[in-house]
């Protein structure tokens, strides 16, 4: 009986080694600077995570730019330096060209995870990225072109204007001369007049101070901002089935929670107008030829860089 004792004590004793051994803890890394908007929903996700889910799964968030340089935590994710990240797919080019093909959703992501797109994207990150699509977490979010000088048509020529990935060849099919910044610089540029305009969606101009040099905003939008959380696929696989269900589960709340995008935005708006920001509109047929445009010259690129991908893609994320 005595030895009996002895070992239940023993094993009583380490439960909760084994239960700390059971916990995987993860890192994540965010693409844009702390002070965004982004980064906050992000955090407060974590929390809830880390609430939710003592003894299965923890998350340190380890920052923004100055832990990983913007355009530099694709491959941090691919090669397990981070565990996770929070980036948009034109951050990650150099990873995957696809990557960029997100902007081009015309379906929400709720339809993609019905029609099959979910499934692709995670197929083709997995080849190309050793990563897990997560989730996305920023959706029914235009992108704007943001001008220091009026124009009257869209025509950019003999305009300098700040890109990334997502703008560059419809900005160049206007005219622009383009020149590829992480966000931070933005602010100095403007200022500095060396660029005359950006590319940005409808909000988070103001977590930047970007409404502080900026004039003017073109509509209508085009595309749709996405932001995602992308995991490395090796320590996906690795983790517990516990750990990863949850974490599974949590992503996919985060992702369900998008409709906040939309009055978000409609307030970020207001907030432009209040701020002084001026907004450049065409005629009717012209504002339908834009958009008509901006998609043509995204999916023709998209194609062009992946053959193989591209007309998957638009098959089923475009409408």
């Amino acid at each position: 009986m005595r030895i009996q004792r002895l070992l239940a004590l023993g094993v009583a004793l380490c439960l909760p080694a084994v239960a700390a051994a059971q916990e995987a803890t993860l890192r994540l890394v965010s693409a844009f600077p702390e002070n965004v908007f982004y980064v906050k929903r992000t955090t407060d996700w974590i929390a809830k995570v880390n609430r939710d889910g003592k003894g299965a799964l923890q998350i340190n968030f380890i920052g923004g730019p100055k832990a990983i340089p913007t355009f530099e935590v694709g491959n941090a994710v691919k090669t397990g330096v981070v565990d996770i990240a929070m980036t948009t797919g034109a951050y990650y080019t150099n990873v995957m060209p696809e990557a960029d093909n997100l902007k081009l959703a015309e379906v929400s992501a709720a339809e993609q995870r019905q029609n099959g797109a979910y499934d692709l994207i995670n197929r083709i990150w997995a080849e190309k990225g050793n990563m897990r699509y997560l989730a996305r977490v920023v959706e029914f979010t235009p992108f704007h072109l943001y001008l220091n000088r009026k124009i009257d048509k869209p025509d950019l020529t003999g305009l300098k204007i700040r890109i990334t990935p997502v703008y560059r060849d419809f900005f160049q099919a206007l005219g622009a001369q383009v020149m590829t910044t992480a966000p931070g610089e933005v602010y100095t540029a403007l200022e500095r007049g060396v660029i005359d305009g950006y590319g940005w969606p409808i909000h988070l101009l103001f977590d930047l101070n970007w409404q502080e040099k900026t004039k003017y905003r073109v509509d209508p939008g085009f595309y749709n901002a996405e932001v995602s959380l992308i995991m490395n696929l090796d320590k996906y696989k690795a983790l517990p089935a516990k750990a990863r269900e949850f974490l599974d589960r949590e992503a996919l709340a985060f992702e369900r929670d998008n409709e906040f995008w939309k009055s978000y935005n409609q307030n970020e708006a207001k907030r432009q107008a209040e701020a002084g920001i001026q907004v450049i509109t065409f005629d009717a047929a012209t504002n339908r030829a834009f958009i008509e445009k901006a998609n043509e010259v995204g999916w023709a690129a998209a194609i062009k860089a992946s053959p193989q991908y591209g007309p998957q893609m638009k098959k089923l994320l475009a409408r």
